[in-house]
């Protein structure tokens, strides 16, 4: 008797794909959580009877959450743009899973998806190792099919691979290019947009709708020596009660790779220095004094370095 085929043999999951639009290959991505569908069970007892009966209600499908880096498809990337922007882009899709052969061995197709959080992993010009950003998939319906078993290495080589490390990147803030030029470290950041459920009558899946999107502050780190245009603006407008300036204060992040050419813009608007302070000091370390300064920021844009991980 056969112990296996290659059909129904078990497989270690060592590539994963994300597929939009049904036939677009989007690009590799690093790991991928959730995905699942649950439901609610609903107990109830008759009279006094003291049996209980189980019931399954409706289908639950749980969020998606994928690492990315900056090899994935331009259609990928414009849909972030999109959700930075607030505007509705619904993408029909599937996760594939391929074997150590980049076979396809399995896959959850997905329908009428939204975006709810993009994570900006952090900046730290001490730090090489690779980074990634996390991006939650908030799935309307979700259905799991078994792989066609179809190669995908060809999209290995159609994809320009970038690798983004947390030690290249540039920030400005306008007006104060000189204090932010070194900066040592912004924290990672998280962008999100809360999807509403609607449930119409007896029907199994309920539909999914987006709210606003929702901009965090920013923290980052600067050698204290070159902070002080930034806490005379802040001992200004906080301390001393100054009016704010004329014109709103703008900025950007931009991840560059091992060349100093740009992987991808944060532009940053509306800026405001909401907290300013040492970091913390110690008479037994070697290493730069520096200031921390917390920033709010009222809308933030997002933009991809055109051709960078473009499918050939």
């Amino acid at each position: 008797m056969a112990i296996g085929t290659n059909s129904t043999r078990a497989y270690s999951a060592a590539h994963f794909v994300l597929e939009l639009d049904q036939t677009e290959i989007a690009g590799f991505f690093r790991s991928v959580e959730g995905g699942g569908v649950k439901s609610d069970i609903l107990t109830y007892n008759m009279g006094s009877n003291a049996d209980q009966w189980h019931q399954l209600g409706k289908p639950k499908y749980e969020d998606v959450k994928i690492q990315v880096g900056m090899s994935m498809s331009q259609t990928f990337y414009t849909w972030i743009e999109s959700f930075f922007a607030g505007k509705v882009l619904r993408k029909n899709g599937a996760i594939l899973a391929g074997d150590f052969h980049y076979k396809e061995r399995a896959r959850r197709e997905m329908y009428d998806v939204l975006i709810s959080e993009v994570t900006i992993p952090k900046f730290d010009a001490s730090d090489r190792a690779p980074c990634y950003m996390g991006v939650t998939l908030v799935p309307e319906r979700l259905e799991f099919a078994a792989g066609s078993h179809r190669d995908l290495s060809p999209h290995v080589a159609a994809l320009q691979q970038k690798l983004w490390t947390p030690n290249h990147f540039e920030f400005i803030i306008s007006g104060f290019e000189q204090a932010t030029r070194r900066t040592t470290k912004i924290e990672s950041f998280t962008i999100k947009q809360q999807i509403l459920e609607y449930k119409a009558g007896n029907r199994r899946n309920s539909t999914r709708v987006p709210s606003r999107v929702v901009f965090p502050n920013l923290t980052f780190f600067v050698p204290e020596a070159d902070a002080k245009p930034l806490v005379d603006h802040f001992t200004a407008r906080v301390i001393s009660g100054a009016p704010p300036p004329p014109t709103r204060i703008d900025g950007a992040i931009t991840a560059t790779d091992s060349d100093n050419a740009p992987l991808c813009t944060i532009s940053l608007y509306g800026i405001d220095i909401a907290s300013i302070g040492p970091d913390k000091s110690d008479s037994t370390s070697q290493d730069i004094k520096q200031v921390r300064v917390d920033i709010t920021v009222e809308r933030m844009q997002f933009q991809y370095a055109q051709g960078m991980g473009q499918l050939a």
